[in-house]
């Protein structure tokens, strides 16, 4: 609402009048204007050109308020805090749970690079990361443990970041790159250059390196290319869209198992260990790919969740709001489509993080959509506690993170088809 053109309580500012107005209203009976007055004889004395008499609105009485309504949008139980030409409301919840959340993050960080057959206390641990610690000490920590935890952080934040920005596009809980065939189509280029490549995708030095994450980004953008194709042409819906992702995953998904068929056995299992999302054998040389992924994109995904608003309502009114629906959407979406695919690129297709994840964090701070901060770092502190259950609770067996992730994620899925079945029945 514009507070210039409005006075307080959402009533319209009276306009000051000029003299020959005012000597016109001077005429005027009481009971004609509304006022309850007699009527009586026009009244000789001279026009007024001061402002408005008190009673009305936007006399003196309503200029405090205006004044204070012009410095942010006030909110009924919100404090209004504006900064430059941004005005937004305090809200302690917003502030204090990704506090938390972060909290969270860390002490995962912390109790997975502990934990392991060589076992460093929690206070050796923060003594290393604060810069000092013994030289054994360091070397588990910084060489052995602390880039996979770095991974699985940078992993989980891309992907709790894409999901809440695909179902806040399709305005459907459904709508992550599990459901639409993002992961699936990283994984086919994946896989595709470790069957068919070779596990240095048939190139040496350099190339052996980013040849499976650059497929794996190739296929994501290529699944998300057709999914988009398909959805936009009759005008997005979320529906629509969810039902044409499930399609292209499908298909995808047996592209999948033809490749593992055709691959030789050696192959095959590499590819496996890929498919099920894994954090082993992570190391710095993976970790600053997904780092630099994440320091560009995220800003990014924050610059452009204020279109994010208004991409909750339906087309007619975010154009009325000055969204360009095509522009904001084709960036948002190429934004969350390149998050999946470096995130699976760096460790697999770790399911389910992006489905969850925000629908919690929108649950949690009782948003309209999923907001994207506190979507990032659930999605880093499930994925980091997933890989410390993975790793130390089931004996000497370490399972692939994605496996307990699919694990805790699939009765969710469940909740939310049951759910979204319930609210279109009734």
């Amino acid at each position: 609402m514009n507070d210039d053109t409005t006075g307080t309580g959402g009533r319209a500012a009276a306009p000051v009048d000029d003299g020959a107005d005012a000597t016109t209203e001077k005429t005027v009976s009481g009971a004609q204007r509304g006022t309850g007055g007699e009527s009586g004889p026009a009244s000789t004395e001279p026009p007024t050109t001061g402002p408005p008499s008190t009673g009305l609105p936007g006399g003196p009485k309503a200029g405090p308020a205006s004044a204070k309504a012009r410095g942010a949008v006030a909110v009924p139980g919100r404090r209004p805090v504006r900064l430059g030409p941004v005005s937004t409301v305090w809200r302690p919840r917003a502030v204090l749970l990704p506090m938390v959340v972060a909290a969270l993050l860390c002490a995962a960080v912390v109790m997975n690079v502990g934990r392991g057959d060589i076992s460093v206390p929690v206070p050796n641990v923060i003594a290393v990361l604060l810069g000092g610690g013994e030289d054994i000490d360091r070397l588990v920590v910084y060489e052995l443990r602390l880039p996979r935890s770095l991974v699985g952080a940078l992993v989980g934040a891309s992907l709790g970041l894409a999901g809440a920005i695909f179902q806040s596009i399709a305005r459907n809980p459904l709508a992550s790159p599990d459901i639409l065939g993002i992961t699936s189509g990283a994984g086919v280029g994946a896989v595709a250059v470790i069957v068919i490549g070779g596990a240095n995708g048939g190139v040496g030095g350099l190339l052996a390196e980013v040849g499976v994450p650059l497929a794996a980004v190739a296929g994501g953008l290529a699944a998300a290319g057709v999914v988009a194709a398909l959805s936009l042409r009759h005008g997005l819906s979320g529906y629509r869209v969810l039902l044409i992702g499930v399609g292209v995953n499908a298909v995808l998904t047996s592209v999948l198992s033809w490749l593992l068929l055709k691959a030789d056995i050696v192959d095959v299992g590499r590819a496996l260990i890929w498919l099920n999302g894994s954090l082993n054998g992570a190391g710095w040389d993976t970790a600053r790919p997904a780092a630099l992924a994440l320091a560009v994109l995220l800003p990014l995904g924050a610059v452009l969740t204020f279109q994010l608003g208004a991409l909750a309502f339906d087309d007619d009114t975010a154009t009325a709001l000055g969204v360009r629906l095509a522009l904001a959407r084709g960036a948002l979406l190429i934004t969350a489509v390149l998050l999946t695919a470096t995130a699976t690129a760096a460790a697999g297709p770790i399911a389910f993080v992006a489905l969850a994840c925000p629908q919690l964090a929108l649950r949690l701070l009782r948003s309209g959509t999923p907001p994207l901060l506190t979507s990032a770092l659930l999605g880093a502190a499930v994925t980091v506690w997933a890989d410390v259950l993975a790793r130390t609770a089931f004996g000497g067996v370490e399972l692939p993170v994605g496996v307990l992730t699919a694990a805790l994620g699939a009765p969710y899925l469940l909740y939310l088809l049951i759910r979204s079945g319930k609210a279109r029945t009734s």
